[in-house]
């Protein structure tokens, strides 16, 4: 299953190049910033959708290895927020 942050942040970058080249071209400082913008936001939202879909693999291929680090990390916050 692919999940739908990585294909949304492969168009947002692509527009986003769009937009800066365009800037570029116009000589248009804010365009160009706002593309710039645009991809970094939709390079991140990628690499957030390729860490979901191995998080996604990870835990449908070994679900107690999923299990136990879940339960790991529960127990290291619930420990963090104790102590305050």
């Amino acid at each position: 299953m692919v999940d739908t942050n990585r294909i949304e942040g492969a168009a947002k970058d692509t527009v986003g190049k769009l937009q800066d080249g365009m800037g570029g071209l116009l000589g248009d400082s804010a365009t160009q910033a706002k593309g710039k913008v645009k991809q970094v936001t939709g390079q991140a939202q990628g690499y957030y959708g390729d860490t979901l879909d191995s998080v996604r693999d990870a835990t449908s291929d070994q679900p107690l290895i999923a299990i136990a680090v879940a339960t790991a990390i529960g127990f290291v916050l619930g420990a963090l927020i104790a102590r305050r």
